[in-house]
């Protein structure tokens, strides 16, 4: 027996003696075996954690994939994000496998015995955080993992990586003013969401810089979904004093708040301008062209699996936001008059 497997035997025999259990059922928590009660399971994670123990070899007992984990994968931009993670994981002889869990806040309490049996080279989360005792999980086995955060806001200890999102609702929000707007809507996503709460706090930023009243009535939280924008806007726009442009925080919401206005027979741009948020590919061809906020989702996921495939050894976890801009196309112009 070698030093290194003779340390390990040691180290497990050492957790398998404090958490009152055979080596038998350690291997069957190292291994992701849905067999072990979850008492038992919680008690050896947090042994195996305080020992320090890294499974050793793990590097080369994973297989070549990365597992990518999304809430959702419907979405449009959830395919761009897989596009861009595919693109880079080809370049490094890998794969990609996709898996659908939980929700925006985190993958669903049974993904995690599926990925320790699966023993990817690394995961990427679509998520805003992961619980602790899924941390410690991954990091005892060695699986290196990252957030893409487009929607959240991860603990410091996580790696991840986002974008501007306040710097985009800025950037509407002056755009629309320079064209003399005055009342402006803004429709944003879910508010526990830390992207909607960042986009709505730009908007904000601007109309005060610009001495501007924002009107409770024509702020909304809700879904990034079509029908999210669809509903507000309607709302919005058959008030006795509607708004003249909207700023919304995804395309898709953008796109909602266009059908809204072909329902109540307004014409876009010339009776309302529209700024969208992501600059999906449907947004350069939609009926008008979206005017919209570049948030580079398959830079995000290039760099997520940089990071998830090739891991700092020294300092904080890195904690990317990448920058955003504005692109103008045809959903916008001058106020008239």
């Amino acid at each position: 027996m070698t030093d290194a497997a003779r340390t390990d035997r040691v180290t497990l025999s050492a957790v398998a003696a404090e958490a009152g259990v055979s080596l038998s059922t350690i291997s069957k928590v190292l291994n992701g075996r849905a067999d072990v009660s979850p008492g038992t399971r919680a008690k050896v994670e947090q042994l195996i954690e305080q020992h320090g123990y890294t499974r050793r070899g793990a590097a080369t007992q994973r297989s070549t994939l990365v597992e990518i984990v999304f809430h959702e994968l419907e979405s449009p931009w959830a395919l761009e994000l897989i596009q861009g993670a595919g693109t880079a994981a080809r370049e490094r002889g890998m794969s990609l496998v996709l898996t659908e869990s939980g929700d925006r806040h985190s993958p669903g309490a049974g993904w995690i015995d599926g990925v320790l049996q699966r023993r990817p080279a690394g995961v990427i989360l679509v998520v805003s955080d992961l619980a602790a005792s899924h941390k410690e999980q991954l990091r005892s086995r060695g699986i290196p993992f990252v957030l893409i955060d487009p929607a959240g806001d991860p603990s410091p200890d996580v790696p991840s990586v986002g974008s501007a999102n306040w710097s985009g609702g800025l950037a509407a929000t002056r755009h629309l003013i320079e064209l003399g707007h005055r009342r402006i809507a803004a429709i944003t996503g879910p508010e526990d969401m830390m992207a909607s709460r960042a986009r709505l706090d730009g908007f904000r930023t601007a109309m005060h810089a610009a001495n501007l009243e924002i009107d409770p009535a024509l702020l909304a939280f809700g879904n990034f979904n079509v029908d999210g924008g669809r509903d507000a806007a309607l709302r919005m726009l058959a008030s006795d004093d509607p708004p003249t442009a909207v700023f919304a925080g995804s395309d898709l919401q953008a796109f909602g708040v266009l059908d809204a206005a072909r329902t109540l027979g307004l014409h876009v741009p010339k009776d309302l301008s529209v700024v969208g948020y992501d600059d999906l590919p449907q947004a350069s061809y939609s009926i008008p062209r979206l005017t919209t906020i570049h948030q580079p989702l398959r830079d995000m996921a290039e760099i997520a699996i940089r990071l998830v495939l090739e891991p700092e050894e020294d300092g904080p976890p890195a904690r990317l936001d990448l920058a955003t801009h504005l692109v103008v196309r045809d959903s916008t112009a001058p106020l008239p008059g």
